[in-house]
């Protein structure tokens, strides 16, 4: 049979049937898992058998999820766990030495940037960090003992894009490590590995998941380095629960039809928030005002479920927008069926200090939305009454 398309992948992608030739696949509820006999015990923990063994290592609902992911980004190998920032820190946690150096976008979530500037430099891991619009400075970052190059596209909040296959050139001629953070598009959206990079991270938290249920993360990419990553991780223990891989799994089913509609919320309103007298700016990938608008038709497949403004007034006018919203939800998370909105420089990068929020162009006025599965309309409607009290 001829390559499937993302959508039959999502939902035919299935662990083997059991004996009771169930059509949805059951929850495997188990720590550990039984051997006919000593020797196929002795196999399988050398790694002659491959089967699963406990499901700190590895899991049938765990395992859908992971081949599911692998498919839709074109990964090799993958690994799944507890949440996005668990695969993020695995991730680098399993590839780095103490004296490794790390090159990052400056736009990152706030929590990966506390891991960079706080908790890495115990264990003489140093970052250094280039503007999202300023690429061709990395070369000028590169040290000897440089290993990775960092970066999120979308970024997190401010939904800068960057060019993937630029940043792809750049490790490859350095002999570097190509990791990109695609929570924002979702493997239905991009495919990073196509552009060139060598890991791909997920916080299935978000989008994937879909409806603000379940934490979870992943990790794909290439055989040999998720080799590493996965014998790190059976030892540390940040594993997806079986629980939570069947869900996000059976949410994967849903993604891309999920995604039509939000991409289509997110486009209707950042159209009407261009010409808002109350708002100063607004950035979606997909506006031709956007500053990256090529870079993400090019390499995206739609312009992602977040918009991101600023209201004007600061503080004060920021504080009152949120406090007027009705339909909306005020929260921390994103990519939800509910849309949602979120003060980053109070919340998600609250811990950042004002000189690193300023360069990230994160202000007190500034908006993330994240556009859910409401009508358009109605989204629209919150947005604007709120805009009216300011």
């Amino acid at each position: 049979m001829k390559k499937t398309h993302f959508e039959t992948d999502a939902v035919r992608t299935q662990s083997a049937r059991t004996q009771h030739k169930e059509h949805s696949t059951p929850l495997y509820l188990t720590s550990g898992f039984v051997f006919d006999d000593s020797e196929e015990m002795r196999a399988s923990f050398a790694e002659e058998k491959q089967r699963d063994l406990y499901s700190r290592y590895s899991n049938p609902n765990t395992s859908e999820f992971i081949d599911k992911i692998c498919k839709m980004e074109g990964a090799e190998e993958g690994h799944a766990f507890a949440s996005g920032m668990a695969a993020i820190y695995s991730t680098f946690a399993a590839l780095l030495s103490a004296g490794d150096h790390i090159i990052s976008a400056r736009s990152v979530f706030g929590a990966t940037h506390s891991l960079f500037t706080k908790y890495f430099p115990k264990w003489q891991i140093e970052t250094s960090y280039f503007k999202v619009n300023e690429l061709e400075t990395i070369t000028d970052l590169i040290q000897p003992n440089t290993k990775i190059i960092y970066a999120e596209t979308p970024t997190n909040p401010g939904v800068d894009v960057l060019d993937i296959e630029v940043l792809s050139r750049i490790a490859k001629k350095h002999g570097l490590l190509l990791i990109i953070d695609n929570c924002f598009a979702t493997p239905y959206l991009q495919q990073p590995i196509k552009f060139g990079a060598d890991l791909v991270i997920h916080s299935a938290t978000k989008l994937i998941d879909g409806q603000g249920r379940v934490l979870g993360g992943v990790t794909v990419g290439r055989k040999d380095l998720m080799r590493e990553i996965y014998l790190f991780s059976r030892l540390t223990g940040p594993s997806l629960s079986p629980f939570n891989a069947w869900v996000l799994s059976k949410s994967l089913e849903t993604l891309a039809v999920r995604a039509e509609r939000q991409c289509e919320n997110a486009l209707r309103l950042a159209t009407f928030l261009e010409g808002h007298p109350k708002v100063n700016w607004v950035k979606y990938p997909f506006l031709k005002s956007h500053p990256q608008y090529e870079i993400a038709r090019k390499q995206m497949k739609l312009g992602g479920v977040v918009v991101t403004f600023e209201v004007q007034g600061g503080v004060a006018a920021g504080q009152q927008f949120f406090d007027n919203i009705q339909l909306c939800s005020l929260s921390a998370n994103l990519g939800d069926s509910r849309t949602i909105v979120t003060h980053p420089a109070s919340t998600t990068h609250a811990k950042l200090e004002e000189e690193d929020k300023r360069a990230v162009g994160i202000t007190d006025g500034l908006v993330r939305c994240s556009l859910g599965l409401e009508h358009v309309e109605d989204i629209i409607a919150d947005i604007q009454q709120a805009l009216q009290t300011l």
